[in-house]
């Protein structure tokens, strides 16, 4: 039966068309399999132990990383607020950086990790707590031991945590796929219980018995064999300070680049101190000036304490053995009980202090001087300001004038305050003040040459409380022995709390400095 010539058109549509596809997906397979990518290529794979030596990579990086950023904790030690941190490391040990002292490390363990503790400030609330409770310094060792423990466990925790993450994290970023990640987080926990299961197995309890010493404590052999004592240890901190600057004045007086000032025997030599605030460092520091310029006099212009308490008094008992006379008047954080703890004469026989215009002579120097009007840390009484300090300057001028007309002149005269020293102007040749925490010179309008200190104590705690140590400071002031005025003078500046650097400065009075003409005796200075 003949079909119908419609129905064979249409069949024959649907083969051509079939033809065509089945030659289409053809093409395709043979172009999939001319044009396979490398990566699938079994000739391209990566190496197994390439693959390894990279997820190794991958781990140790984010490993590292996570206890960059989040692998250290901060915790008490005694007195001290520390920072514990783990860090990668061939040898291991332990290192423990004092910033008082120096540094010194320990070969507590051998692993792949080591452990950093960096002493960040001194509390001062705990501080004072052992200051006020001396009784408290026989438990102080115990008391570290059971901080280090607790803070080694809180690091343990972090430090699991930190390398997890880090790992994890950059083995998703590298891979993409999260299983590589948690493997790659799985591996850096299991490395790091493996380190500490090792340094657990290599622990040196002996080791805090043989440290190695940096910075000041370099040249400590009091110390070595001791380290576990170490943060009440601070007496070594004040000998190897002062041994810093007699060291650095030796090779200050051998230096060719000094001016050309060089002072004869006769010269008096007058340290001016201030602000000590109750650094102990101090006293080593005022001592080792003494000896090395062989200073006539020392001149302490207030602020040795902070809160001015009976507590405190003792921190005075140094000052009987500097080598010196030491003459002191009162600043605003010095209480009426530390003036009359000062002025017992048979505690402290080479003590004078002086108040509203007292004058004596010491070193053939005529001096007299006035405390400070105000006691800031009594909060009960209201600070009345630079009116009270003027009036105190005022009053001290007016002893100055009365000195002068007995016919025994001042040569120096002492305040706390700037602001009152100033009132002196015209009255006396030099006259000298602190508070500021700043070395200044300037000559006021009426002649009198003021010498404003910075803190010999560094601030004192106040050191430790901001982000940069402040410099202990200190001057010698050379006097003609005839005249009585200033011919010279040296500034001597040491980095604060921690740092070890220290300078030395020499300065002229313009009269005084080569080429110049000097002024004639009876117009040098104030009427």
């Amino acid at each position: 039966m003949a079909r119908p010539p419609a129905v064979a058109m249409r069949r024959a549509l649907y083969r051509i068309r079939g033809a065509r596809t089945l030659s289409s997906a053809v093409l395709r397979r043979h172009r999939s399999r001319h044009h396979r990518t490398p990566a699938l290529s079994a000739d391209h794979a990566p190496h197994p132990y390439m693959r390894a030596l990279g997820l190794v990579a991958v781990v140790l990086l984010g490993a590292w990383l996570g206890l960059l950023v989040v692998g250290s904790v901060r915790t008490p030690v005694g007195p001290m607020d520390t920072r514990m941190t783990l860090r990668p490391s061939l040898s291991g040990g332990t290192k423990i950086n004092v910033s008082p002292l120096g540094a010194l490390e320990l070969d507590s363990h051998t692993a792949p990790i080591r452990l950093d503790v960096d002493v960040d400030r001194l509390d001062p609330v705990r501080s004072r707590a052992l200051v006020d409770h001396p009784e408290r310094i026989s438990g102080l060792q115990d008391e570290v031991a059971r901080d280090v423990e607790h803070g080694t466990l809180d690091l343990a925790v972090r430090s699991c945590v930190a390398v997890v993450s880090g790992a994890t994290a950059l083995g998703l970023a590298v891979y993409r796929r999260p299983r590589r990640a948690l493997a790659a987080g799985g591996l850096a926990l299991t490395l790091l219980a493996a380190s500490g299961g090792t340094a657990y197995a290599t622990w040196n309890p002996n080791s805090v018995l043989e440290p190695r010493f940096s910075g000041l404590l370099s040249s400590a052999p009091s110390v070595v064999g001791n380290a576990r004592s170490i943060v009440t240890e601070f007496d070594v901190y004040q000998r190897e300070l002062a041994r810093l600057v007699t060291n650095v004045t030796k090779l200050y007086d051998v230096t060719s680049t000094l001016p050309t000032y060089r002072p004869d025997p006769s010269t008096i030599r007058v340290l001016h101190v201030s602000d000590i605030h109750l650094n102990p460092a101090s006293w080593k520091i005022i001592g080792s000036l003494v000896e090395q310029y062989r200073i006539s006099v020392i001149i302490d212009t207030g602020d040795t304490m902070d809160h001015g308490s009976a507590a405190e008094n003792a921190f005075l008992d140094p000052v009987k053995d500097l080598g010196a006379p030491y003459v002191w008047v009162r600043g605003n954080h010095d209480s009426r009980t530390t003036q009359k703890y000062l002025s017992s004469r048979k505690r402290f026989p080479n003590v004078r202090v002086l108040d509203d215009g007292r004058a004596v002579t010491v070193a053939g120097l005529r001096i007299a001087g006035t405390g400070d009007p105000q006691y800031t840390p009594d909060r009960s009484t209201e600070a009345l300001g630079d009116a009270a300090e003027r009036l105190a300057g005022i009053r001290l001028a007016s002893a100055v004038r009365d000195q002068r007309a007995a016919g025994t002149p001042v040569d120096i005269a002492l305040a706390h305050e700037p602001a009152a020293a100033r009132e002196t102007d015209g009255t006396v040749p030099l006259a000298l003040a602190g508070h500021i925490h700043r070395q200044r010179m300037e000559v006021l309008p009426l002649g009198t040459r003021l010498r404003t200190e910075g803190s010999t104590g560094g601030s004192g705690l106040r050191a430790v409380e901001g982000e940069d140590p402040d410099p202990v400071e200190a001057s010698v002031l050379y006097l003609d022995s005839a005249t009585k005025r200033l011919q010279a003078w040296d500034e001597i500046r040491l980095g604060g709390l921690g740092l070890t650097t220290a300078e030395v400065s020499r300065h002229l009075p313009k009269e005084n400095q080569p080429g110049a003409t000097p002024s004639p005796e009876s117009s040098a200075g104030p009427p």
